[in-house]
């Protein structure tokens, strides 16, 4: 017997009956981790896939209501600014029909103040006049013609009342 032929074909069967070990633990447990690997990553990858796609479709609606809000901020903007006019103006209405309603009562009131004045005026020169008339009829009327000047104007007053 040759040895050395066993020896080698002993090699070749080991090495055969390794490889065929090595490969059944392959199959048996390499490859299903493997597998199992795969499609974890599989499973993250869609799932990433699904959450990038909702976020996509997540900026679509943002920027529509991007697109919304600056819309509505426009016609707050633009309300804002005619709301503001409009009081604007109803402010100066308000003030100018206020101006002229003092205005107004500023014209009567100087009116009755003229008239007042005049009243007075009125009545001190005719204080003024019959203290002046008093002072030179005490001069120039004595006793019997003041008498004649009362009984003429006591029968004027006296016949028109009698009228």
């Amino acid at each position: 017997m040759n040895y050395e032929a066993i020896a080698t074909w002993s090699q070749v069967i080991s090495s055969l009956v390794f490889m065929a070990v090595l490969a059944w633990l392959v199959r048996r447990f390499l490859i299903p981790l493997v597998l199992a690997a795969q499609k974890a990553k599989n499973e993250e990858i869609a799932l990433t896939e699904r959450r990038r796609d909702e976020a996509i479709a997540a900026l679509e609606t943002l920027r529509a209501n991007a697109g919304s809000a600056q819309e509505d901020a426009r016609a707050i903007r633009e309300r804002a600014i005619a709301q503001a006019q409009r009081e604007r103006e109803s402010a100066i209405e308000q003030a100018q029909e206020g101006g002229e309603r003092v205005l107004r009562n500023a014209a009567g009131e100087l009116d009755r103040a003229r008239a007042a004045a005049r009243a007075k005026l009125r009545t001190e020169l005719a204080s003024a006049a019959l203290q002046l008339a008093r002072d030179e009829a005490v001069e120039r009327v004595d006793a019997s013609q003041n008498a004649r000047l009362v009984d003429g104007f006591v029968r004027f007053v006296e016949a028109r009342v009698q009228n």
